[in-house]
């Protein structure tokens, strides 16, 4: 079997992550940006976070923060990485980083080819890269549209820092997306809801068991 490992973002209910925990998944996401329908309070995500059983990974993700909401947030709940989806500099991620002593994923948005020097420039600074699909121009959400992008730019890369697929997948494309790509990790968030920030339980079990199917090899 493959070891995929899957992250589930933009959870709103004790119950989403329940659902994420069954399914096996690896990563469970909180959105703190108001702009999003999977925005949460801070209240919000201390019940969802002390709800998550140990082994699941807590995931803040947050959009050019400041120090003071970072603050707030770290200091609320239990979190085991912060993922940045903003326009935070290589500095300002290796700051936070050292701030706060966590892990830290910057999400890199790309289009095309000449998208990805921002990856190995990111590699540098954070921990964990999150290969997105750029978002079109002024568009309200920095991540969360459904959108993807061509596959074929990050087949068979290899960086500095470990890195996860997203943009666009769901539980029927998703091992399609692993296969072309060769990723180990993935990210999902409309792709698994029954209408914008409301999770469906069924498709988080439907789009991990399929990053497990015997279809998907493990290239080398």
């Amino acid at each position: 079997m493959v070891d995929i490992r899957v992250k589930i973002c933009g959870l709103r209910t004790v119950a989403d992550v329940a659902a994420v925990a069954a399914s096996g998944a690896a990563y469970a996401g909180f959105v703190f940006f108001p702009k999003s329908p999977r925005h949460l309070t801070i209240e919000q995500a201390r019940e969802l976070t002390l709800a998550a059983p140990v082994g699941l990974a807590k995931v803040a993700l947050v959009v050019d923060a400041d120090d003071a909401t970072l603050d707030a947030i770290t200091e609320a709940m239990p979190l085991d990485m912060l993922q940045l989806h903003g326009h935070e500099s290589p500095d300002r991620v290796a700051e936070i980083r050292a701030r706060y002593g966590l892990p830290v994923m910057k999400a890199v948005g790309v289009a095309d080819e000449g998208d990805l020097a921002a990856v190995l420039e990111y590699s540098l600074a954070a921990d964990q890269i999150l290969v997105d699909a750029k978002p079109p121009k002024n568009a309200d959400l920095p991540g969360g549209n459904g959108l993807s992008f061509d596959w074929r730019l990050v087949a068979q890369r290899r960086w500095l820092r470990p890195w996860m697929l997203a943009g666009g997948l769901t539980p029927e494309n998703v091992a399609e997306a692993i296969r072309l790509t060769n990723a180990r990790q993935v990210d999902v968030s409309s792709g698994v809801e029954m209408s914008p920030g409301v999770k469906d339980a069924a498709k988080i079990a439907a789009f991990v068991a399929a990053t497990r199917a015997p279809a998907v090899p493990r290239l080398r």
